[in-house]
C-alpha cells in the first residue's frame, strides 16, 4: 500500500528524466493531474494525457522535456509537505525556489497554483513540492 502517492509521482518523474525516458506513466488522481497541468504551463514538461479513462483509475502519462544537449529540463524535484508533516505558508511567506528560477507548487483555497501566482492572488496554502 502506497502512503504518499504524490511523492511516488515525483520520484517517477525524477527517475524517468535521469534515465532520459520520453514519457512516464502513473496512476492518476485529480491532484496529480493538477500538478501535471502546472508543470506543462511552466514549461517543465511537453505535455500530459489521461489513458484508460473508462477504468476506475485512469493512467496519467507525462511527456518529458529535454534541451538540445539531451539534459532534462527538470533538474530537480523535491516533495515539501508530506502526510506526516504538512507545511503551510501565508501569502507573504511563500518561498522563492532557486532565486526565482524554480517553482513552488502550492495547494490553496483557490486550487493548485504556482507560488508566484499564489503570491499575486494574495493567498497562502500548503506547499506541495519544489521544481527547478
Amino acid at each position: 500500500m502506497m502512503t504518499d502517492p504524490i511523492a511516488d509521482m515525483l520520484t517517477r518523474i525524477r527517475n524517468a528524466s535521469m534515465a532520459q525516458h520520453k514519457a512516464v506513466s502513473m496512476p492518476s488522481s485529480k491532484m496529480k493531474v493538477e500538478i501535471a497541468r502546472i508543470l506543462k504551463e511552466e514549461g517543465f514538461i511537453r505535455g500530459y494525457d489521461l489513458q484508460d479513462t473508462d477504468k476506475p483509475q485512469p493512467t496519467l502519462r507525462l511527456h518529458l522535456k529535454y534541451d538540445e544537449n539531451r539534459r532534462p529540463v527538470i533538474a530537480g524535484i523535491e516533495r515539501v509537505s508530506k502526510p506526516g508533516r504538512r507545511i503551510y505558508f501565508g501569502r507573504n511567506d511563500i518561498p522563492w525556489v532557486r532565486a526565482g528560477l524554480g517553482l513552488a507548487i502550492v495547494s490553496t483555497s483557490r486550487g493548485m497554483m504556482p507560488g508566484r501566482d499564489a503570491r499575486n492572488a494574495g493567498v497562502g496554502g500548503e506547499v506541495i513540492c519544489y521544481v527547478w
